[in-house]
């Protein structure tokens, strides 16, 4: 296929270069400029691609770039696996898997497997028959009255207004179709996240869609919102990887009226999520909150995000879940290298610990003291391909969440503009003119699709495995080099069963 449009492209391009030069000057100039409006108006009415809705004609720059010039691309401007913070290949992966395109990937591996970053999982020469659908997993502990059944792979949090509404719509109609939740993120609730998908209403520190006038928790506006059909979970956000401890932005270029309306703050201002929450301040009072929001929400699950920062804050916490006997039904852990669209650089860089650290502190310190069998384990950062969910899983995660995959499957293409408003693919704006290149129609498609895929490859990693479910998968069957010795996950990070 990728051959066929290639070969499309240079022919259209070199006939009509050969029409432009024989008929030149005044005929050959009125059909290139014919050519080009033509080209203009096929643009704006196709569906299938954004980039070309939103800039017509010299969008095809971009995909000329990609379609014949790889080598230009590779060699001068980046390669397939140093593009940062998501390489190419990885973006290629998620492209493929949304657009229904080959899964195959030519002429051997391309990463340096004697990296001391490099990482692999043991394989079975005895496979197990592969699963004909991925397990689900139940979340609710004890105290919970309406547990939900949650996919292995879902929407991490992103909120309406860091998102386009286009963009919202799409993510949640894939969650529908795809029968997989889609976290809300901090923003509140819009209509766009009503279209039938399941929701994980997180509630951060600005408490938006649940606030009084001074920015303190509204218990009443938050019992009548989650109690609304669409919402399964809640999760109360502490922490974000990519900026611990300093709260959200939403710039005031994408505070219009009707998100400020659903925040319940002033329009066209820069709105600052507080660093911390002021409905609790020590472990105890979060769990009380935990209690208070499982009562208001007539026992729906509730559990919270964090990034790791102080390791004995979090044992603090499990300490008060056995001091007080309240747990939440999950915990949601976020790593330093988790995405934003707006922080300060220096605490996107350098604060809070990376992902598979604090994956791996947080599941050995619940077995600690014995809380692990009653508290699932969501993680979101980096998640994006069949193996990623694969190792989170064997580290100890239950659930895995992935927030720029389903940007990059709705048409993402690391444009950097997350915090201008002037995002390329209509995905991170709410530029009327860029909105209206993402269709929806098109794009809930392909959430789905990467949704299908990548568990659908997943389940093919946990049959060469040779593990029947993914209950059996455990730390010894992924290697890291240590001191230049290959070492499994349950050499290196035995986990701790009990106090």
């Amino acid at each position: 296929m990728r051959e066929a449009i290639k070969f499309t492209i240079i022919s259209s391009v070199v006939v009509a270069f050969i029409l432009v030069v024989v008929l030149w000057p005044l005929p050959g100039f009125i059909l290139l400029a014919s050519l080009i409006i033509f080209l203009g108006f096929y643009d704006m009415f196709q569906k299938k691609h954004t980039i070309l809705r939103n800039f017509p004609v010299i969008g095809h720059m971009r995909y000329l770039l990609e379609l014949i010039g790889p080598e230009i691309h590779q060699y001068f401007i980046e390669s397939d696996t140093d593009g940062k913070p998501i390489d190419r290949n990885h973006r290629s992966y998620i492209y493929q898997r949304a657009k229904q395109q080959s899964k195959t990937h030519p002429f051997g591996t391309e990463l340096d497997v004697y990296n001391d970053n490099y990482k692999w999982m043991q394989h079975s020469i005895y496979p197990a028959k592969k699963l004909e659908t991925p397990t689900r997993v139940i979340i609710g502990g004890s105290e919970c009255k309406q547990p939900y059944s949650a996919s292995l792979f879902n929407i991490s949090a992103m909120s309406y207004g860091a998102l386009s509404k286009n963009a919202i719509e799409a993510l949640n109609l894939g969650a529908k179709a795809g029968n997989f939740f889609h976290d809300t993120g901090e923003g509140g609730i819009s209509e766009y996240h009503r279209k039938g998908g399941d929701l994980v209403w997180e509630i951060g520190t600005g408490y938006f869609g649940c606030r009084t006038e001074d920015g303190n928790f509204d218990a009443e506006k938050f019992k009548e919102k989650a109690n609304w059909e669409e919402v399964k979970m809640i999760e109360i956000k502490i922490s974000q990887g990519a900026k611990p401890g300093h709260g959200g932005v939403l710039p005031a270029a994408k505070n219009n009226e009707e998100i400020a309306e659903i925040r319940g703050v002033k329009p066209h201002t820069d709105v600052l999520s507080p660093p911390g929450h002021s409905a609790f301040n020590d472990a105890q009072g979060l769990l009380f909150f935990v209690q208070q929001l499982r009562k208001l929400s007539n026992g729906k699950p509730v559990g919270f995000k964090l990034a790791i920062g102080s390791k004995k804050e979090f044992i603090e916490i499990c300490e008060s879940m056995l001091e007080t006997g309240i747990k939440p039904d999950f915990i949601t852990v976020d790593g330093a290298e988790g995405g934003t669209g707006a922080a300060p650089i220096d605490f996107s860089n350098y604060v809070g610990m990376p992902w598979e650290d604090a994956l791996l502190f947080v599941t050995d310190t619940l077995c600690k003291y014995d809380l692990k069998k009653d508290i699932k384990v969501i993680t979101a950062t980096k998640i994006f391909t069949a193996f990623d969910i694969f190792k989170a899983l064997c580290i100890g995660a239950d659930v895995c969440n992935s927030a720029r995959g389903m940007m990059l499957a709705l048409g993402c293409i690391q444009a950097l503009r997350c915090n201008t408003n002037e995002c390329p693919t209509g995905v991170a704006t709410n530029n009327p003119r860029l909105v209206k290149g993402l269709v929806i129609s098109e794009k809930w498609k392909r959430v789905k699709n990467y949704h299908e895929n990548i568990l659908e490859e997943f389940l093919e990693l946990l049959a060469a495995s040779g593990c029947k479910t993914p209950e059996e998968l455990n730390r010894s069957l992924i290697f890291k080099k240590v001191d230049k010795q290959w070492k499994s996950y349950e050499e290196e990070y035995a986990t701790i069963t009990s106090v």
